[in-house]
């Protein structure tokens, strides 16, 4: 049988670990939480850019030489 300082080392540590434990799971929620808001915050910009171009994309060309990239 351990003695009853050994046990309460071991208790105390136990406790320890589980209160480490408890604030990485709320630091790991706040962090999701966080980019939950950043997605949405996101997607509605996606939506608004979507409604402001117009169909058929934001310039749309039938001359080839347009199409060429600026360096040539």
């Amino acid at each position: 049988m351990q003695s009853p300082d050994i046990t309460d080392d071991r208790l105390t540590a136990l406790e320890i670990k589980a209160s480490y434990s408890e604030d990485l799971l709320d630091q790991l929620n706040m962090t999701i939480y966080r980019q939950q808001q950043q997605i949405d915050r996101l997607l509605m910009e996606l939506d608004d850019l979507r409604r402001r171009i117009p169909e058929g994309g934001p310039h749309t060309s039938t001359n080839a030489r347009d199409e060429l990239p600026p360096h040539y």
